[in-house]
């Protein structure tokens, strides 16, 4: 699934990222408030779905090598956290949804889940 698919189809706000998201794939989603658990278990290029809207979330993201992350439940990060991704480059989305609902529909519309066996 196209990122931008993925924006329109859970009605996404593009907080940053959207000049690099054009084109980009993402192909699983991974869907924690546990960062570990996101180290642990999810694959690379995965979409980090979360509720998480602190550092946390940024520095997983980039250490897990992940497509991108979408806060669930309307949150926003701060600052820090925006201006931390923008040099990484991880596109940040936010969502009026909560976390069942997206995992429901973004399975429903052929995205597999992320984590590894």
């Amino acid at each position: 699934m196209l990122m931008q698919e993925l924006v329109d189809l859970l009605k996404c706000q593009v907080i940053l990222g959207a000049e690099f998201m054009a084109g980009q794939e993402v192909t699983a989603c991974f869907a924690a408030d546990l960062m570990s658990d996101v180290l642990a278990f999810s694959r690379p290029g995965s979409l980090l779905i979360t509720g998480l809207a602190s550092i946390q979330s940024a520095h997983t993201a980039d250490v897990a090598d992940l497509a991108g992350i979408l806060f669930v439940d309307g949150k926003t990060p701060a600052e820090p956290v925006i201006a931390l991704v923008r040099t990484q480059r991880i596109p940040l989305l936010t969502t009026e949804l909560s976390m069942p609902d997206v995992c429901s529909r973004l399975q429903a519309n052929g995205l597999e889940p992320g984590g590894r066996p």
